[in-house]
């Protein structure tokens, strides 16, 4: 996999976000905890966490993913059914579809659940999957999302290949890929895609992690999703004839998906546009921002 090349925010990001009141002023900071004797700092960090806290989280247990389905929570891990409130804090602009998040305790990394009820998505094209074709379609996308980005002023964003093939598992109806993109000043970043078939539309499974760490936190992640379910009666297999088919197919779930919707929708929106309103000297690579409340969150939560 190819490395990001990042950019770390500075202290001019960390005062654009303390304007709009977000709660990521610390995390735009540099890596170094604050200074000893820096009374402002940390009590600033710990109205952080404990904001944070208050968002309420389950740290065993099954986690309830509205009606459609469950999730075992595994030692080690935290969630919350108020996603809602995890994406404000991170700067994101809830769409009112979450599910749910689980993360790691220590926060280094997280999943976003969101379910698509568009219908029963067949997978009669599981064998017509085509890496080649595919990459030139979410190419060809990317270059019309780049117009969008263009006139909110953001740097362009360009799909360089596949991180990793589209794949669909038929055992656990799950498709996924993984994109390489890379920002018009060269910084690269990895997008990561999970849909999770079922009777009534799919579940998406957002991993948000540092993309240099992907590899490594992949088979912790897939081990993840191996204790979600569909409940009784949302199962792929319960499909039924007379169910509402959803109008589209695995291809385009994969064309459809990631960062072709970038400049518009999808985590991090929030972020976008309210760069593209201050131009371009505000403007960083969405990846960059990830890495900063990553490493943020891993400082407050990892020291306990």
């Amino acid at each position: 996999m190819k490395k990001q090349t990042r950019c770390t925010p500075g202290g001019n990001l960390a005062a654009i976000l303390m304007m709009i009141g977000l709660a990521l002023p610390v995390m735009a900071q540099q890596e170094s905890p604050p200074a000893d004797g820096d009374a402002s700092a940390a009590s600033t960090e710990a109205e952080i966490e404990a904001a944070f806290e208050a968002i309420g989280w389950q740290r065993e247990g099954v986690g309830e993913l509205d009606k459609w389905a469950e999730l075992t929570i595994p030692e080690g891990f935290r969630f919350t059914k108020n996603a809602g409130a995890v994406l404000e804090m991170t700067g994101n602009i809830p769409s009112g579809e979450e599910s749910g998040v689980i993360a790691k305790e220590d926060f280094s990394w997280w999943v976003l659940f969101r379910f698509n009820d568009i219908g029963y998505v067949k997978d009669d094209e599981k064998d017509k999957i085509d890496p080649v074709g595919l990459l030139k379609q979410k190419q060809e996308m990317q270059e019309l999302g780049n117009e969008e980005r263009r006139d909110m002023g953001l740097d362009e964003l360009f799909v360089e290949g596949w991180a990793r093939e589209p794949f669909y598992n038929e055992q656990s109806n799950n498709l996924e890929w993984a994109l390489t993109l890379r920002a018009g000043d060269g910084g690269r970043s990895v997008n990561y895609n999970s849909k999770i078939l079922g009777r009534s539309g799919f579940m998406d499974a957002v991993l948000v992690c540092d993309p240099e760490q992907l590899d490594a936190v992949l088979p912790e992640f897939q081990s993840l999703i191996q204790g979600y379910r569909f409940k009784s009666g949302e199962t792929y297999a319960e499909y039924t004839s007379g169910d509402r088919l959803a109008k589209v197919g695995l291809t385009a779930l994969i064309v459809g998906g990631g960062a072709a919707a970038a400049a518009k929708t999808g985590l991090f929106a929030g972020l976008f546009k309210f760069f593209g309103k201050l131009g371009k000297a505000a403007i960083l690579l969405v990846a960059a921002v990830v890495a900063g409340i990553v490493n943020a969150f891993k400082r407050l939560f990892g020291r306990h």
